[in-house]
Parts: C-alpha cells; sequence; structure tokens
C-alpha cells in the first residue's frame, strides 16, 4: 500500500508538472520555444498555449509593438574639428522574434552600438553650422540606414530623432562672441538704412516743398498778373466812360448855351463876359502855381478869344435852322 505521504508528492509533482506545461501570453507579446534544446519553429500566440512537460521550454518572450531606445549623450567631432555631444532617441519594433533571438546575442545592447555609430559617422561629415540647420535631413539619413542595418535581426526602425547638440565651453563662448558681434553688426545696417531711408525722404520732402512753393509763386503771379490787366482794363473803361459822360455833358451844355443865344440876344454880351471873367481867373491860377515863374498876358487877346469862341457858337440864323450838335464842330 503506498504511503500517504507519496501520494501528496505525486500529487504535487503532477501538479507543478501540470501547471508548467499551461502558458498564458499576453497580447502584444510573443514567445519562442525549444524542444530539447532546438527550436523547431514553435512560437507560442497571445492567449492560452499548452507546452510538453520537460521536453517544451520558453527561450524568448517579448513584446512586438512599437518600443523607444533612449541613445545617451556622447562625443562627436565634425569636419571642421569642432567636438560636440550629440543624444537621440529611436522608435523601433520587432518584426521577426526568431531572428531578434536567434541572429544577435543582445539585442538591444546592439542596437545602441549600431546609433551611437552611425551618429558619430553623420557629424563627421557635416561642419558645426550644419548640424543645427540639417538636423531633419540628419534625422532622415540615419533612419535609413540603421533600418537597412537592422532588418538582418528582424528589427524594424520606425523613427529617429536628435535630441540635443552641445558644443564644448570654448566653442558656446566662441558661438556667442560670434553671435553678438552678427548682432550689432545687424544693427548697424539697420540704423545705416534708417539714417539713409531717412534722408532719402527729408530730400524728397524739401524737393516737394520747393516745387510746390514754386508751382505757388507761379499761380501768384499769374493770379496777380490777372488782377492787374483787369484793373487795367476796369480803369481805361472807367476812364473811357468818363471821357463820354464829359463829352456828353460839354454837348448838352453847349446846346443849352445855343438855346439860350438863340432866345435871348442880351444873353451874347453876358457870355462874353463870362468868358473874359474866366479866362482871367485862369491866368490868375495859373500865375499863383509853384512851377510858374512869370506870366505874360496881352489884354488885347481878350476881344479876340471873344471873338473866337463866338465863331465856334456860329450866326442866329444857323441856330435857328437845325439843332447845336456837339460832335459837328469837333468834326470841323
Amino acid at each position: 500500500m503506498i504511503n500517504p505521504f507519496a501520494w501528496l508528492i505525486i500529487l504535487v509533482l503532477g501538479g507543478s508538472t501540470m501547471a508548467s506545461s499551461i502558458k498564458i501570453v499576453n497580447q502584444g507579446n510573443e514567445a519562442l520555444v525549444e524542444r530539447l534544446g532546438k527550436y523547431s519553429g514553435k512560437k507560442l500566440e497571445p492567449g492560452l498555449n499548452i507546452m510538453i512537460p520537460v521536453l517544451d521550454r520558453v527561450v524568448f518572450k517579448e513584446t512586438i509593438r512599437e518600443k523607444v531606445l533612449d541613445i545617451p549623450p556622447q562625443k562627436c567631432i565634425t569636419c571642421d574639428n569642432v567636438s560636440i555631444s550629440v543624444d537621440a532617441v529611436v522608435y523601433w519594433r520587432i518584426m521577426d522574434m526568431e531572428k531578434a533571438y536567434y541572429k544577435v546575442e543582445d539585442l538591444q545592447a546592439a542596437m545602441v552600438n549600431l546609433v551611437l555609430t552611425q551618429i558619430r559617422s553623420e557629424m563627421g561629415k557635416l561642419e558645426l553650422d550644419q548640424t543645427f540647420t540639417a538636423r531633419s535631413e540628419v534625422n532622415e539619413t540615419l533612419l535609413r540606414e540603421l533600418d537597412i542595418a537592422t532588418d538582418p535581426w528582424g528589427v524594424k526602425v520606425t523613427r529617429v530623432e536628435l535630441r540635443d547638440i552641445v558644443p564644448s565651453k570654448a566653442v558656446q563662448d566662441s558661438m556667442e562672441l560670434q553671435m553678438s558681434a552678427e548682432r550689432r553688426k545687424r544693427a548697424a545696417i539697420l540704423t545705416s538704412e534708417g539714417e539713409r531711408e531717412s534722408a532719402v525722404n527729408s530730400a524728397r520732402g524739401n524737393a516737394e516743398a520747393q516745387v510746390l512753393d514754386a508751382e505757388a509763386r507761379q499761380k501768384a503771379a499769374i493770379l496777380d498778373a490777372e488782377a492787374q490787366q483787369k484793373a487795367i482794363v476796369l480803369k481805361a473803361q472807367a476812364e473811357r466812360q468818363q471821357s463820354v459822360l464829359k463829352a456828353q455833358a460839354t454837348s448838352e451844355a453847349l446846346q443849352i448855351v445855343a438855346k439860350t443865344l438863340k432866345n435871348d440876344p442880351v444873353a451874347r454880351d453876358a457870355l462874353q463876359f463870362l468868358l473874359a471873367q474866366n479866362y482871367l481867373e485862369m491866368g490868375k491860377e495859373i500865375g499863383s502855381s509853384d512851377s510858374s515863374k512869370v506870366m505874360f498876358m496881352d489884354p488885347r487877346a481878350i476881344p479876340a478869344t471873344i471873338e473866337g469862341i463866338r465863331s465856334m457858337v456860329g450866326d442866329r440864323e444857323s441856330l435857328d435852322s437845325e439843332p447845336f450838335n456837339f460832335e459837328s464842330h469837333n468834326n470841323r
């Protein structure tokens, strides 16, 4: 009869064996199984999997989801012999679990060393200034080269990003001095351009002001000349109208005198007296003028003057036959 303790041992061993034959794989993971130390292509998929106890053994279990590989900073030398420190981040995933385990011993270490080597190679092809401006091109080159290099390991590199590119302290100081000098240079250029534009605008404004002033003076001179011309025309018209009015007044006065002489024979002697008196007063005024010195007057000339005026008036019969016309006398 079997000892109860032995039954207990058998049950425990059997339970452990049965437990070891059942494997549960989480979603997103895969596992490789070797039988008697040899891989025969058996792979555990996500879910419940049955294995043969003692004969089957899980040798590699890894996720097939995308992973992030953090590359530590490393020293690089650019083609212009400048020391810089570069770090990066790599996104990758296992596409073939069998290759990832059997083609390389330590996949992650191999990935890190491969990325470091490629970064040093690419940084050595560039100058210092290009490392900052051509970062996207460097990322694309690293992605292409790493994807080709890791394909035999069953790995797919999906993205490579350079995070920090840090020059040495001496280089940083030199770059700061260079940037400071560049800023001063740009400031001086902008200042000179501003002064030049200001001078150009000022000269242009002065020229336009002079042109406007000359045009204003020209218009003022034209308006003044037109005003003077109009004034002269108006003055001439006024003088002409005044002469016409005076001539008309003289004509009417002579007609009145002629009518008076026609109607009153005594008025002829009175007219002679008035003419003689006016003649004497005119001589008196001429003699009292500042520009006159000596005036000679012949009293005998007064009757002759009166006779001349009488001849201008005409005889009584001509006055009776036609009215007195000043313009006809002037034409005579």
